[in-house]
Formats: structure tokens, C-alpha cells, sequence
């Protein structure tokens, strides 16, 4: 009799013959860790910060001792991914790999900078970053299979940002250039990431007020509809940078002839254009998710909310709004999100956030100074995706039991 293969185990034993068995994803995250560990640089040494850089591989950049235990965690995580392994095992290899990877390219950028050198920066390579994506591809795919909770989901999020937290306090990262990017501009990245966040933020309240109101009239008028939601396609298509600049010649005009306008900080350059555009960007997805979380509400919801003698208005904030919340709220994080990334290009017409850094970089071709705005405008994206996510699941739960009820 065949003997039976355990749950999660990588090997099938029939008839005295051993068959491999791999997993799909996993033999595409394990090409991605042997090119990058075998392949790729690990890091980039460069005698200042605008010089091309010196590759330098995992056995390179590292001491002695540590090179070589790198490359076997790598070497070993790969296999664990590549193999159909246990979830708890997959898991604990992506930990295990994302953790050393963190700390080691600190102890890289150490060992590289030669010592009372303030000029020499060193920056993660290709092949650092293809490794960190990997694995962290390997993470995510482990927790989608485990089917966390959405607030097993958020907590995840809290314990990496506590742990990024711990690694930026600590200084084991202080040798990197991105970090002596950020030393030399502290005072103005945070400013900056203040203006970043507004504008984000403040676009998304602002269409939130304007855009639930417009769908809910959209849903209500049908002739309305149509004409209202092509307007606002026809604005998603202008490229950003092209609306950027569509906005300034009508509100500079604003700022001149307009009576306290330019007290309010509407002028044709700066913060009130890239807002402006932001806003506009973010109308149809408000509009068009409350008008198709309104349009799937159930007949039978409201058939009830009338026979219980309710009126129009309470039947909209007591019925079909909160029914519809879950499609609204999908919304409102697309628009976050889009939001988020788009504000870098309010720097080109002087509308600050994380852009400056990276446009500052682009000009100075400084990598590492443009990557000290793209990093945190990816995490922020991220984290907000993450979050309003979670939310998005909870409102859908919440939804059903309602239904149920």
C-alpha cells in the first residue's frame, strides 16, 4: 500500500519512489533569490554622492563571518519557498530572511565606509532590493493563506513599523546613504512630509464632502448620472503634471482679482493648484462607488424601510447608507491611495511633499536622495492600503449580519 504523504510535507513517497513536489509561486520567488543572491550586487559603494557607484556582492559587502551565514539563511529561505512546505515553516523563513537582510545591510554600509570618511555613501543594490521583495512576496502569501482577521491584519502592519521603528533608533542603519540623506535634511523632511500628508488627506475630505452628496444625487436623477460621471472620466484621463499646469493661469487670475484669495494661499503656483487638481482627481471614484453601493442595496431592504413608515431621508441614512458604506469606503481608499502618490508631483510647480526630494535627486542625480522621497511615499500608500482594507472587510462583515438579520 502507497504510503500517504503528511499535510505540508514536500515529498510524496509512492512505490518506493520520491517525487519533489514545489510550489508555483515558490519557484518563481526561488529564481528571484538565486539571481539575486548569485547575480546581482548586494551594494553600491560610491567615493561621494553623485560618483557612479562600485557593485559589490553578498561576500563583498559583508565581513568575513557574516557574508558567508547570509548567503546560507538566503540559500536556505529560497529552498523553503521553493518547496511545498508548511505555512508555519514558509513563514518563519520569511522572517528570518526579511530580519537578517535588515540588519546586514547595515553592517554592509559599516563595513564598506572607510572609517572618518563623511564622503563615501553606500546604498542597497539591485539585488538587495530583488531579495526584499521576494521575500516579503513570500510573507504576503503566507498570511493571505492563513486568512488573518483584518485586525490580525493591522496589527501585522503595527509590529513591522515597530520593528523598522527599533532598527532607525538604534543606528544600526546610520552608515547607509538614504540615512545621511536624511541627517543633513531632518528640519525639511518632516515639514515636507507634513505638506505630503495634507495634501493627501486634504483632497480626500474635500472630494468625501463634495463627491457623497454628488453620487447620492447621481443615484437619485438618472439624467443626471450619465453626464456627471463622462465629466468626470474625462478629467481622470488629463495627466497629472498636464492638469498641474492647466490650474495655474485660472488661479493666478483668482489670486489677482479675487478679494482675500491670495490671503487664503490661492495663487497659481504652490499648494492651492496641486490641491485643486488632487480634488479633482478624486471625484469619481467617491461618485461612482456611491452610486453603485446605492444602486446595490436591496429592494427588499427598503420595500421594509417603507412598510415601517420611514422617509426618504431616513431610509437614505438609515437604511441605504450604511448598506452602501462598505462599496463608498472602497472608494475612499482608492482615492488614498492614488492621492498619496500623486502629491509627489505637486513639487513640480512648488506644491511641496516627498516629491522635492525626488526631484531634487533626479537633478543632482543623487539616487539616494530620491529614494528618501519615494520610500516613505510607498509606505504610506501601503499602510493606508492595508488599513482601509481592514476597514473594507470589517463594514462588509457587518453588512452581511445586517442582511442576515
Amino acid at each position: 500500500m502507497p504510503a500517504r504523504r503528511a499535510r505540508g510535507a514536500p515529498v510524496d513517497c509512492i512505490g518506493g519512489t520520491v517525487s519533489i513536489r514545489f510550489d508555483k509561486l515558490g519557484v518563481v520567488i526561488a529564481a528571484m533569490v538565486a539571481y539575486a543572491v548569485f547575480a546581482a550586487p548586494f551594494a553600491t559603494f560610491r567615493a561621494n554622492r553623485i560618483v557612479p557607484g562600485e557593485a559589490r556582492s553578498i561576500i563583498e559587502a559583508l565581513p568575513p563571518t557574516l557574508g558567508p551565514l547570509l548567503f546560507a539563511i538566503l540559500i536556505a529561505c529560497g529552498i523553503v519557498a521553493l518547496l511545498r512546505t508548511p505555512l508555519a515553516l514558509r513563514l518563519l523563513a520569511s522572517i528570518v530572511a526579511l530580519a537578517a537582510l535588515a540588519l546586514l545591510i547595515g553592517v554592509a554600509a559599516s563595513f564598506l565606509t572607510p572609517a572618518g570618511n563623511t564622503f563615501a555613501r553606500v546604498s542597497p543594490a539591485s539585488g538587495f532590493w530583488l531579495l526584499v521583495f521576494a521575500f516579503a512576496l513570500l510573507l504576503a502569501d503566507v498570511l493571505s493563506r492563513l486568512n488573518l482577521s483584518p485586525w490580525a491584519r493591522v496589527g501585522v502592519l503595527f509590529i513591522a513599523v515597530l520593528a523598522v521603528g527599533a532598527l532607525l533608533t538604534s543606528g544600526s542603519w546610520s552608515s547607509l546613504s538614504i540615512l545621511k540623506e536624511y541627517t543633513n535634511r531632518a528640519d525639511s523632511f518632516w515639514n515636507e512630509a507634513s505638506k505630503h500628508v495634507t495634501l493627501a488627506l486634504g483632497s480626500l475630505v474635500a472630494a468625501v464632502l463634495v463627491g457623497l452628496p454628488l453620487g447620492i444625487l447621481c443615484h437619485r436623477v438618472d439624467r443626471l448620472r450619465a453626464g456627471v460621471l463622462n465629466v468626470l472620466n474625462i478629467i481622470q484621463t488629463i495627466p497629472s503634471i498636464a492638469l498641474f499646469g492647466l490650474l495655474i493661469a485660472p488661479l493666478g487670475w483668482v489670486a489677482v482679482h479675487v478679494p482675500g484669495a491670495a490671503a487664503l494661499g490661492i495663487r497659481g503656483i504652490g499648494t492651492a493648484p496641486a490641491f485643486v487638481a488632487l480634488f479633482l482627481y478624486s471625484l469619481l471614484p467617491v461618485v461612482a462607488n456611491t452610486v453603485v453601493g446605492l444602486a446595490g442595496v436591496p429592494r427588499a431592504a427598503n420595500d421594509a424601510a417603507r412598510g415601517m413608515g420611514m422617509t426618504d431621508r431616513q431610509r437614505l441614512f438609515g437604511v441605504e447608507l450604511p448598506l452602501a458604506f462598505p462599496v463608498i469606503l472602497t472608494g475612499i481608499r482608492i482615492v488614498l491611495v492614488q492621492n498619496i502618490g500623486l502629491a509627489t508631483i505637486a513639487a513640480l510647480i512648488g506644491g511641496g511633499g516627498f516629491g522635492v526630494f525626488v526631484f531634487q535627486g533626479i537633478g543632482q542625480t543623487a539616487m539616494d536622495l530620491v529614494l528618501l522621497g519615494a520610500v516613505p511615499t510607498v509606505v504610506l500608500a501601503f499602510a493606508a492600503a492595508i488599513i482601509l482594507d481592514a476597514a473594507v472587510e470589517m463594514s462588509s462583515s457587518t453588512r452581511r449580519e445586517a442582511e442576515a438579520a
